[in-house]
């Protein structure tokens, strides 16, 4: 349920509101616009009588809200969201890349394209150090030594750091990283966004490969109602019928996630395609759509990659992207 509150309410009157409201033990959300103030109430509002709050002097309108999500919901926060990561803006109107290499590898390794990133004008590293892998023979990543490695070379490069986590004990490693990774495995992970929601850290959620948009929405409400309220939605494709990529981007999530939702939303086209020559083109297509930024898989020498070498792109390929991109937000 939201409220619609009329221009300068009563003080008085609106705290009045406010402790009647908690007494019934519904949480309030306030979202105060340059028109309008919103009171989102969370909670079992079945007890609630709109007509009573209907009536209030301070009352412009009362309206339920059928979506199950509520803190994720643009009803709730009309205005886009903008997350700040480590001193940069998601979803303050320029788009912005996350980039680094599927897995960190060696301090040398990562030390070097963080440097040549920055460099070329990526705005965040990424890496991966604890990576879930589809066979248990496959490498799995430094784990703790690569989160490390990761963070020192953020420092070292200048840029904030992304990393994935994949169970709620991994978090106390993250204290050197700037936004959390949910990857699309773990988003149904319950446990590990209940932990994310005390985290203190802003996080990037991406889509799991046969999730519904509502279903994504929801998992993001497991983070926000834990008290975290920066979360950055991810699409990074679905599973199709199709067999010539890794799965199939969904530019239609970018639309529709922003028309539901206040949240940034960024795509993922490396895992999404699974193909190196298919970042570029899909990463114009996902800003087009309005996407917030992109998170791309980059290698210096993607033939030796320990993994994900097939959708690496190297830093020559990204710096025309980049390009490319700024370009595009010139001319518009």
């Amino acid at each position: 349920m939201i409220v619609i509150l009329k221009q300068n309410p009563d003080k008085a009157q609106l705290k009045g509101l406010m402790t009647w409201l908690e007494s019934k033990g519904i949480s309030v959300q306030t979202t105060v616009g340059a028109q309008q103030t919103i009171l989102g109430l969370v909670g079992d509002t079945s007890v609630l009588d709109i007509d009573l709050i209907s009536a209030l002097d301070i009352v412009e309108a009362v309206r339920r809200v059928q979506e199950p999500y509520k803190s994720a919901n643009r009803k709730f926060h009309p205005a886009d969201s903008v997350i700040n990561v480590g001193g940069v803006d998601i979803g303050g109107g320029r788009a912005v890349t996350i980039a680094g290499p599927g897995a960190v590898e060696s301090e040398e390794q990562i030390v070097k394209l963080a440097a040549e990133l920055k460099a070329l004008g990526a705005d965040i590293l990424w890496g991966g150090a604890f990576k879930s892998r589809t066979s248990p023979y496959s490498f799995q990543g430094l784990r703790a030594e690569g989160v490390k490695l990761l963070a020192e070379a953020g420092r070292e490069s200048g840029m904030p750091v992304a990393a994935e986590a994949a169970d709620p004990s991994q978090l106390e490693l993250m204290e050197g990283v700037d936004l959390i990774i949910v990857g699309g495995r773990n988003m149904r992970n319950y446990e590990l966004l209940r932990a994310l929601g005390g985290c203190g850290k802003p996080v990037l959620l991406k889509r799991a490969v046969s999730a519904t948009y509502e279903e994504l929405l929801m998992s993001a409400e497991y983070i926000m109602c834990g008290g975290n309220q920066e979360v950055i939605l991810c699409e990074r494709g679905i599973r199709t019928f199709e067999t010539d990529t890794a799965f199939t981007l969904d530019i239609s999530a970018v639309p529709v996630l922003k028309q539901l939702s206040h949240l940034p939303v960024l795509t993922d086209p490396s895992n999404a395609s699974g193909r190196y020559y298919l970042v570029e083109p899909l990463a114009k297509a996902s800003l087009a759509a309005g996407a917030d930024g992109i998170i791309v898989t980059v290698h210096d020498d993607p033939a030796h990659a320990m993994c994900d070498g097939p959708l690496s792109i190297t830093p020559e390929r990204f710096k025309n992207l980049i390009k490319e991109q700024g370009e595009n937000q010139n001319g518009a």
